[in-house]
């Protein structure tokens, strides 16, 4: 939706006020309006045009803390007084830079717009005027490298540029970095789309091939299916923007935009995680998407968007802005922004609508997870305690017995899942090419760069002083494993003691040792307090999402990827809003997405459809009803036909089955569960509820009168050892659990 990021007014006479927006509020948000075309009976010098008794000054590119670059979209709206159009100037630390400014029109008023470039880093302060000079507004700018940072902390060190290796749309590459911070000239090239499905570099700047398509968008404009694709850097990430452009148009400004722009951007998310440390990323999540192209979308990506490249949300976060601000300096100010991203995609779009609200204004998420600390990273590494438990003591659980305890919906899931712990081993995933020299060695370089999450988050979680490592969210003290095994049968208690007594945790270099986990408690409490731990009460609450999901609980070798990830998110939701009527969950067998999350799946490509339907009907509630809550305006806007659904078999005729979908086993007579099962995970087994929010439990003494499974005298004395820190109280508050602290948020 069309946010202006801050804005100042002041009526004549008013005393000057700064007006900008604090580091963890919301954003300010304007009457909808964009950059709109040139109103030429509004030109200077024709005469004279109604103003308003007051000024009022808008940051249409980002917010004013957070400008990259020295470049910034601004309005200067008059009001209704009347004065010289020659009167209304704009002013930056007291130099006149008014000639930017030009007349357009924003819902039937005149108002004043222009791209101010230059601007010098640190504090700026802007003023526009009117009147003489009599009404004033102003707005006090942050202006940032455009290398970064802003808000995600210090670069990571070292960092390995891939320039050289980006390989760009019409050929070539962005060629070797220009500074130690991956820079590269920013290159725009166009390719078209050929009749039999094929891109290709456009041979002429001012003519369309005879061998291209044509695109009908989705406002009905028909255009050559012709693609500009601006490739450049920015916060050290390459980024790509696609967006239908004819040969011939001049080039895209935020009043002229591409006539086949529909005025919307899909900002794709790419997935993965481990190996995404010290690297820039030689490839986006891909702007050349054909049916979102064709349908008018501009596509923007950036390499460190991949969790492949940049295991970080945070840093993820901010680069998503930085990519906006540019495209909006270009292109103008989208009516919508919509999030697309699978997996370590779904991380990115779930957290950063939450934690940076105004960037995102629906999202459309595959195989997702809450996040990564506490969605994925306990029950990888419960899954690696697991599979070295019964390597340890090959006769103490069958096959069985090892699936009841995991939760999993088949055994080779505990191996797969076991394998993905490498990404809280500093040595684990570490790029080829970063210098040997430089990483971290337990031995002989334990101050070197370690490739894991947490040293990836150090800037949220701090570094213990006693050892110079980062502090870490992660335990299982109090973790009664296979409880829910004990209580139906599948466990005995003696065989539930001596898992719990044996099954350890893992130290600061991700291996394997015989005492519980304890996660520090300042890294425990920043997890919360930032959202790295997703509360989905920020700006998450006030956006659509649909949660797509081609099933894989099943898989032969089991997956990662699991149905109750889903489930984790609405419940958050719920938790933290009372309601999770923005949340819509949609279901099909993984062959009819043919195993992965494309725009060319029907149902991906429906979803978005509907997001974007959905969006639009909130920004027409919005006009026409408001001061209306939001979640009030998300139930009124939201399609008759996006509700939660599965789709039942694996063809084109696959049966849509409507209904809520709820988070049970088969057999228990839901279709969509009897067809897509739900199945749970280590600590689920253990009692955690589904939110699966908590890193520390909360401990109470482990007692044998109160506990729901029957203990002999010595069995009761036995647990009593093994539990003699106590067990785990789900119900309660976990320890060093904190509030979330709100949005935008600086480290």
């Amino acid at each position: 939706m069309k946010r202006s990021w801050g804005r100042a007014f002041l009526k004549p006479g008013a005393a000057v006020a700064a007006a900008f927006l604090t580091l963890s509020g919301p954003p300010s948000i304007a009457a909808p309006a964009t950059a709109g075309p040139l109103l030429e009976t509004a030109a200077p010098g024709r005469g004279q045009l109604s103003f308003g008794d007051g000024v009022e000054l808008s940051v249409l590119s980002s917010r004013p803390d957070t400008v990259m670059g020295g470049t910034v979209l601004v309005r200067v709206t008059p009001g209704a007084a009347t004065a010289d159009p020659e009167a209304v100037r704009l002013r930056v630390d007291g130099t006149d830079v008014s000639n930017v400014l030009r007349p357009v029109t924003v819902d039937k008023s005149t108002a004043w717009e222009g791209l101010v470039t230059g601007l010098p880093e640190g504090t700026v302060e802007m003023v526009a005027s009117a009147l003489q000079g009599e009404a004033e507004a102003r707005v006090e700018l942050s202006n940032h490298p455009e290398t970064g940072p802003v808000f995600s902390g210090p670069h990571q060190e070292p960092f390995v540029c891939d320039t050289a290796d980006f390989e760009l749309a019409g050929g070539g590459t962005l060629g070797p970095p220009l500074d130690k911070d991956c820079s590269a000239a920013t290159v725009v090239q166009h390719v078209y789309r050929t009749g039999d499905g094929k891109w290709k570099p456009l041979p002429d700047a001012s003519s369309v091939p005879s061998d291209a398509t044509e695109a009908t968008t989705s406002t009905g404009v028909t255009v050559p299916y012709v693609v500009r694709v601006e490739t450049g850097t920015v916060n050290r990430s390459i980024y790509e923007t696609a967006v239908l452009h004819t040969p011939g148009e001049a080039e895209p400004d935020p009043w002229n935009p591409p006539r086949g722009w529909n005025r919307r951007t899909v900002y794709k998310f790419g997935g993965g995680c481990a190996g995404g440390w010290y690297v820039q990323g030689p490839t986006t999540a891909g702007v050349l998407d054909s049916p979102m192209l064709a349908r008018g979308y501009a596509v923007s990506s950036a390499s460190l968007n991949v969790f492949g490249h940049n295991c970080d949300d945070l840093l993820a976060a901010e680069t998503m802005m930085a990519v906006s601000q540019r495209s909006t300096t270009v292109l103008g100010v989208p009516e919508a922004t919509l999030g697309w991203g699978n997996s370590g995609g779904a991380y990115q779009a779930h957290q950063i609508a939450d934690n940076h609200p105004g960037l995102l204004d629906g999202v459309v998420v595959s195989q997702s997870f809450p996040d990564m600390v506490s969605g994925v990273v306990p029950v990888i590494t419960d899954a690696l305690l697991l599979r070295e438990y019964t390597a340890k003591h090959p006769d103490r659980l069958t096959r069985q017995q090892q699936v009841a305890v995991s939760g999993f919906g088949r055994w080779e899931s505990i191996d797969l899942l076991a394998g993905k712990a490498r990404r809280i081993d500093p040595r684990g995933v570490c790029r080829s090419d970063l210098p040997e020299e430089e990483l971290y060695h337990h031995e002989h370089n334990p101050e070197g760069a370690r490739c894991d999450v947490f040293a990836a988050g150090a800037n949220v979680y701090g570094t213990d002083p006693g050892t110079g490592q980062p502090r870490r969210p992660l335990d299982n003290v109090g973790v009664q494993y296979g409880l829910g095994a004990l209580l139906d049968g599948v466990l005995d208690v003696d065989a539930f003691l001596h898992l719990n007594e044996h099954v350890g945790g893992v130290d600061g270099d991700g291996r394997v040792v015989r005492e519980r986990t304890v996660a520090d408690p300042l890294a425990t409490a920043a997890a919360h307090r930032s959202g790295r731990v997703l509360n989905g009460g920020g700006g998450l609450a006030d956006v659509p999402i649909v949660d797509h999901r081609f099933y894989e609980d099943d898989l032969p070798d089991g997956d990662l990827h699991m149905r109750h990830h889903s489930f984790s998110v609405r419940d958050r939701l719920s938790a933290a809003n009372g309601t999770a009527d923005n949340h819509v969950m949609l279901v099909e067998h993984r062959d009819r997405a043919e195993g992965r999350f494309s725009s060319s799946s029907a149902l991906a490509l429906r979803a978005l459809e509907e997001l974007d339907a959905w969006v639009t009907g909130i920004l027409e509630q919005e006009r026409t009803h408001p001061g209306r809550q939001p979640i009030e305006t998300i139930r009124a806007a939201r399609p008759k036909s996006l509700v939660d659904s599965c789709w039942i078999g694996t063809g084109k005729d696959a049966e849509q089955v409507v209904g809520e979908q709820r988070p049970l086993l088969a057999g228990q007579g839901d279709r969509c569960a009897d067809a897509y099962p739900v199945y749970s995970w280590p600590r689920g087994v253990a009692g955690a509820p589904l939110a699966s929010d908590t890193v520390a439990c909360a401990l109470v003494p482990f007692d044998a009168e109160r506990h729901p499974a029957e203990f002999t005298e010595e069995q009761a004395e036995h647990a009593a050892e093994v539990f003699s820190e106590g067990v785990c109280d789900w119900r309660a508050p976990g320890r060093g659990e904190t509030g979330f602290g709100g949005t935008w948020q600086r480290f």
